[in-house]
């Protein structure tokens, strides 16, 4: 890490959503990979988002599946239960079930209900389906035109880690966004984090609430930088012209934690980035405060 970065000593601030991690197999991985593009998208931040969701970067190879294909985890998040149901059966039954040779597992570790997703979507087959067991899953065999789908018959929720972040502050826009598409190819390789926003990136960091509108959420403007000089509460450094957020879910603390840091450690090599720091609102908005300092004091 470049010494001349300066590290703030603060921390983000993140808080629990309900999550289901799922596990997506093909016949390669590439039509695993399309199937979890496709049903995380539009995705972004539950702001105005209909879910949160993303895909875990490293691929899961044959030998770690159920049923010996490649895979690919995908997580989405959601305020509570009944609304995160709904989605998981319409992106499953919208994005995985259409997309050839794919099949749908349960992957969520330690869950603390099961949802009847399997269930509901077995439907699809017009009581042609069949309930078997792969292993010691109970599957449902639904048929379509290509063969058959499998899908596990229930899929786990619980209470996981959302709002992950830290901000990359640089002396350009350049800069700065090679910075933070370092820390994403760093934080991609970490098992059980997901970044939710286009490319890992957000360019529109948000406050809680608005100061003129009747918006849940509204411009940082504290950290633009084009809103130095003209609000008294500006937050950019000198120099600083250009800075993106790196917003970030994790299944635990710990993952986030360790996304934290090695996503920090690498934006603080390129050069033109001046400053990390993070954003919070005093404890506000999340119980889960991520210390930029502590994390990178983990990593040795």
């Amino acid at each position: 890490m470049a010494s001349k970065v300066e590290i703030e000593d603060t921390f983000a601030e993140a808080f629990p959503m309900l999550a289901s991690r799922i596990l997506i197999t093909a016949a390669n991985e590439e039509w695993a990979r399309i199937a979890a593009r496709t049903a995380t998208g539009f995705a972004s931040s539950i702001i105005m988002s209909p879910a949160e969701a993303g895909v875990e970067g490293p691929l899961v190879p044959p030998e770690k599946t159920p049923d010996g294909r490649p895979g690919v985890y995908i997580q989405i998040y959601h305020r509570t239960g009944h609304e995160l149901k709904a989605q998981l059966i319409s992106r499953i039954g919208q994005c995985i079930l259409t997309c050839p040779t794919t099949a749908a597992f349960d992957a969520m570790p330690h869950p603390r209900k099961m949802l009847r997703i399997g269930a509901s979507i077995r439907m699809f087959g017009d009581g042609y389906e069949k309930k078997d067991k792969l292993g010691d899953r109970t599957i449902w065999r639904i048929p379509v035109m290509e063969g058959e789908f499998i899908i596990e018959h229930k899929f786990g929720i619980r209470r996981c880690v959302a709002g992950g972040n830290f901000l990359v502050m640089a002396e350009d826009q350049a800069s700065a966004l090679k910075g933070a598409m370092q820390a994403v190819k760093a934080m991609e390789k970490i098992e059980g984090v997901v970044l939710t926003f286009p490319g890992g990136i957000c360019r529109s960091g948000s406050k809680v609430g608005s100061m003129k509108y009747k918006l849940p959420a509204s411009t940082n403007h504290p950290f633009c930088p084009v809103l130095k000089g003209v609000v008294p509460d500006s937050k950019v450094p000198d120099g600083v012209k250009s800075i993106y957020e790196i917003v970030f879910n994790g299944i635990t603390t710990e993952v986030v934690k360790k996304a934290t840091a090695v996503g920090v450690r690498a934006a603080a090599e390129v050069e033109g980035v001046k400053k990390i720091s993070a954003v919070n609102f005093g404890g506000k908005l999340g119980p889960f405060q991520i210390s930029l300092k502590e994390a990178l004091e983990s990593l040795k």
